[in-house]
């Protein structure tokens, strides 16, 4: 059975039909023929993604015809996705250039949407989907064509700019008539016939190729020609050459690329309009935009100081409304400073004018912890230069934000403007933080935006020479925390020089400009923060230069520790730093308790990374949100102040080792123990759990190996684990003063090993020789001498000193290990005594309980029964027996623990 794709739509012939019927089998043989003489298309992987991306553009245009907006939604995700594959094949095919079509689809999507967007009454009668479509669409595609903008500018200026891509020109094939509407309806669409009659398919098909134009018979050369195909009548084949019409036949190149000559030819060749009356005018695609900005001033308008502020601030009330477009501000804001310029308008408009184009570029630059583009960060610090210059140079001007814009004058002396020049500075500020840290801390990138502190620190003393002449006070508090804050974490060898005494107090150093500045805000400053922060920041100063006296005096008269927690986090986050910077002064000057102190509660919790604002942990039991996680990263500090946290584990653990270690041998039997460090008893128990335990390589493993030489009296040793090369690459040569703190490690290890050695030992003497202890140990006698006593003071051995034989006589007072271990078995025994007496007392109760009978059921007035009555007696008296024995036992023990503690008595005041 033939099929009906071949047979004529309308008005066919009964003979024609006929002829379909008589011969089939010549049809199939022909059919077949044609099978085999077809040869397949292998089209390249461009002409596969271009044809897709064309193929959602035509339903773009048949979506926008509708107003379908949701529909027209969804096809522009998947036009975004279609690109996204195409962009590989674009790259290596065309070098990167965007097809021109796909341009001029966002161009008119754009320009849909604006209009749509635009005409607020059609949004009202919108349905629910178009409009969320419409709002969905319009915010995705303003995100989109951002980074199209260069193509987009350059296709809006020359729209009509004929273009020989490939791509171009299968799109003008596949989209035929629909291109023609979306062209205005041009002079040459109109002489195209587009109508095909409702009646034979031939005749329809033979109208098509006899255009009335001669170019558009190559357009329908597929078609066939009427000198070959005239009538139905003249093939017998019938309808065969209706089928070849409709199959898909093999072009060659060569005329692939003639059809394509002519086309472009067609789209270049100028087309005259017609001069009479309903003569046609060529419409260009697209919204028109005017190639020249409209000027910010009418040509016959005068412009003065009050017109140019009045045009001024109509740019400023567009800040932060959305939908502004911030770099169009700023090219106003530039406009209008050429304007003034050029018409003279003085130094007080310039310096208004100026300061709002650089909180334009600060609009401009992202929010958040992103850094600022390098170009706007290089012209905002030339923007702020040239109005500090403006600002030296022009005496007789205050700019401040007291001064309210009603009392403005910027014609006549004294010059008065709005504005708040401190708040640039803290904004450039806060700027060059974050550009610093956002480069790797270990790339040539990051030492290059290091060099701009430079630049910034030279503003800001610009800034505070300006403040200290015409500034308030609250503002020249803020300025000078602002160079205290660049200068208090830096060290400075001439300050170190004169806290040792090496150059005379009188020369100016760092620490005279820390002094004058943080005096300053001391008195006049009426904010807790600033006061606070100014605190904080002198303290580190001073502990960075080893003025550790005065640092820890103004530590505590300030009450920080008090009030700390109410403060805000950067101030808390300063507050851990000062801490930590203290501590490790207090150990250089061999102040160990104090240095152990200091740092306990930073590195307890073994969170000293994140509360120095270094760098975060990963949570266990919960993770962050990622706003959460962008306000932590917001709060870090630039790497350049960082504080080496090895150096500070092992100060810690070493101070913890000097004060533990003889703590530990003093209370060896005492079970009642305090622990000082945890963190250091874990590092200690680790070591024991291990079977073998090897040389050590890491620095914890280096004080673990030093504490266990120490314990057991080899001082040499545990001075070499500390001081060996190992250890001074990692720790000890990052001090400035390297050389005195390896010397004051060595003889603080000297001096608690000699403490550690009389705990251990002390009750195997009679006398002990101070010389002897000298040279055991390598110390002064004096030294000796000095720690004897003071532990005899503390009353941590009981001894005293024979001055003319220069020995230590041992009281022996203390009990030896048998006796302490004779006393804490006499304490177990008591107490298991007491547990026992307890729970005989509790016992007949409970018994009583269960049997249901008690004193009450004893005592009822008939006779009940007799012999229970005799057996409770009978268990009374035999319970009343054994009570009375172990009542004998514990007060037999009682008094034995009580002879024993006299004795002790009298031995400790004999």
């Amino acid at each position: 059975m033939t099929s009906r794709f071949f047979m004529s739509d309308s008005g066919s012939s009964e003979s024609e039909s006929e002829e379909e019927i008589r011969e089939p089998t010549n049809f199939l043989a022909r059919f077949s023929d044609d099978e085999e003489d077809t040869k397949r298309v292998v089209r390249s992987a461009k002409e596969k993604r271009y044809e897709e991306l064309q193929n959602i553009i035509k339903n773009i245009k048949n979506y926008k015809k509708n107003k379908d907006l949701a529909s027209l939604h969804s096809s522009f995700e998947d036009l975004c996705r279609a690109y996204i594959k195409a962009a590989v094949v674009i790259e290596k095919e065309d070098g990167g250039k965007i097809p021109r079509f796909y341009i001029r689809c966002l161009v008119e999507l754009e320009d849909y949407l604006n209009m749509i967007w635009d005409d607020k009454e059609g949004r009202k009668k919108m349905n629910k989907n178009n409009a969320k479509g419409l709002a969905t669409m319009r915010q995705k595609l303003r995100k989109y064509v951002k980074d199209f903008e260069n193509e987009l500018t350059a296709f809006r200026e020359n729209p009509d700019v004929g273009d020989s891509d490939e791509e171009e020109e299968d799109l003008a094939e596949q989209d035929g008539g629909s291109d023609a509407e979306d062209d205005m309806l041009t002079p040459a669409a109109f002489k195209k016939e587009t109508s095909v009659a409702s009646g034979d398919s031939r005749i329809a098909v033979d109208r098509m190729a006899a255009g009335d134009d001669a170019d558009d018979e190559d357009e329908y050369s597929d078609w066939g020609s009427d000198s070959d195909e005239s009538s139905s009548d003249s093939d017998p084949g019938g309808l065969v050459p209706l089928r070849e019409k409709f199959l898909k036949k093999t072009v060659t190149r060569e005329e692939d690329e003639t059809k394509k000559k002519h086309r472009s030819e067609r789209k270049k060749e100028p087309k005259a309009p017609k001069e009479a009356d309903g003569g046609w005018e060529t419409v260009k695609k697209g919204s028109v935009i005017p190639t020249e900005k409209p000027k910010m001033f009418g040509k016959d308008d005068e412009i003065s100081i009050k017109s140019v502020t009045n045009k001024l601030n109509e740019i400023i009330a567009a800040r932060g409304k959305k939908g502004t477009d911030r770099k169009e501000q700023i090219e106003l804001v530039h406009e209008l400073m050429g304007i003034a310029r050029e018409n003279n308008l003085g130094n007080a408009m310039y310096i208004k004018i100026q300061y709002h184009l650089i909180m334009s570029i600060y609009d401009y630059a992202p929010s958040g912890s992103d850094a600022m583009k390098p170009e706007l960060w290089e012209k905002v610090l030339k923007k702020i230069e040239e109005l500090l210059e403006m600002l030296l140079d022009m005496p007789d001007l205050s700019i401040g934000s007291n001064i309210t814009e009603e009392d403005e004058n910027l014609e006549t002396s004294p010059y008065r403007v709005h504005g708040d020049v401190v708040t640039i500075i803290d904004r450039m500020d806060v700027e060059f933080c974050k550009l610093v840290k956002a480069c790797d801390a270990h790339s040539n990138e990051f030492i290059v935006k290091l060099r701009d502190e430079v630049k910034v620190c030279k503003i800001i003393d610009t800034m505070l020479d300006y403040q200290e002449k015409h500034g308030l006070v609250p503002d020249v508090c803020r300025i000078y925390l602002r160079k205290i804050e660049h200068v208090y974490y830096k060290y400075d060898k001439k300050a170190a020089d004169q806290a040792r005494g090496k150059i005379p107090e009188s020369e100016e150093t760092s620490l005279k400009l820390m002094e004058k500045l943080c005096s300053y805000i001391y008195v006049r400053d009426n904010t807790d923060r600033l006061r606070t922060r100014a605190v904080l920041c002198h303290i580190y100063h001073m502990a960075l230069h080893d003025r550790w006296y005065q640092a820890r005096d103004l530590m505590l008269m300030a009450h920080l520790q008090d009030t700390i927690q109410h403060s805000d986090l950067p101030t808390q986050i300063l507050y851990n730093r000062t801490l930590v910077q203290l501590g490790l002064c207090g150990f250089r000057h061999s102040h160990i308790k104090e240095a152990h102190n200091a740092l306990l509660d930073i590195q307890s919790g073994g969170r000293a990374k994140e509360l120095l604002a270094q760098g975060l942990l990963p949570l266990r039991q919960n993770e962050r949100t990622s706003e959460q996680e962008k306000q932590e990263k917001e709060r870090q500090i630039p790497f350049h102040m960082h504080i080496n946290l090895e150096m500070l584990e092992c100060v810690y653990l070493v101070s913890a080792m000097l004060i533990e270690i003889p703590y530990m041998a003093a209370h060896e039997f005492d079970a009642r123990r305090r622990m000082i460090s945890k963190s250091f008893h874990h590092q200690l128990k680790n070591s024991e759990r291990q079977s073998l335990v090897g040389p050590p390589e890491s620095m914890r493993e280096h004080v673990v190996a030093a504490s266990k030489a120490m314990r057991n009296g080899n001082w040499r040793t545990a001075r070499d684990l500390l001081l060996n090369e190992k250890m001074n690459g990692k720790v000890w040569d990052l001090f400035h003063n390297a050389d005195e703190v390896r010397e004051m490690l060595g003889r603080k290890v000297q001096e608690e090993s000699l403490r550690t050695y009389l705990f251990t030992y002390s009750h195997v003497y009679d006398s002990i020789s101070l010389v002897t202890l000298s040279e055991m140990f390598e110390l002064p006698h004096a030294t000796v001498h000095a720690i004897i006593s003071k532990m005899i003071i503390n009353e941590e051995i009981m001894g005293s000193l024979d001055e003319p034989t220069f020995c230590l006589v041992m009281h022996k007072t203390e009990p030896s290990q048998l006796q302490s271990l004779s006393l804490q078995l006499a304490d177990k025994l008591h107490n298991l005594v007491e547990n026992n007496d307890r729970i005989l007392d509790q016992k007949p109760f409970f018994q009583r309980n269960m049997q249901g009978g008690g004193y009450r059921d004893r005592q009822k007035p008939w006779g009940g029964n007799t012999g229970r009555d005799r057996r409770d007696g009978q268990d009374r008296q035999d319970r009343g027996g054994r009570g009375d024995y172990m009542d004998r036992r514990s007060n037999h023990i009682g008094e034995r623990s009580d002879r024993g503690r006299d004795y002790m008595d009298r031995r400790r005041q004999d």
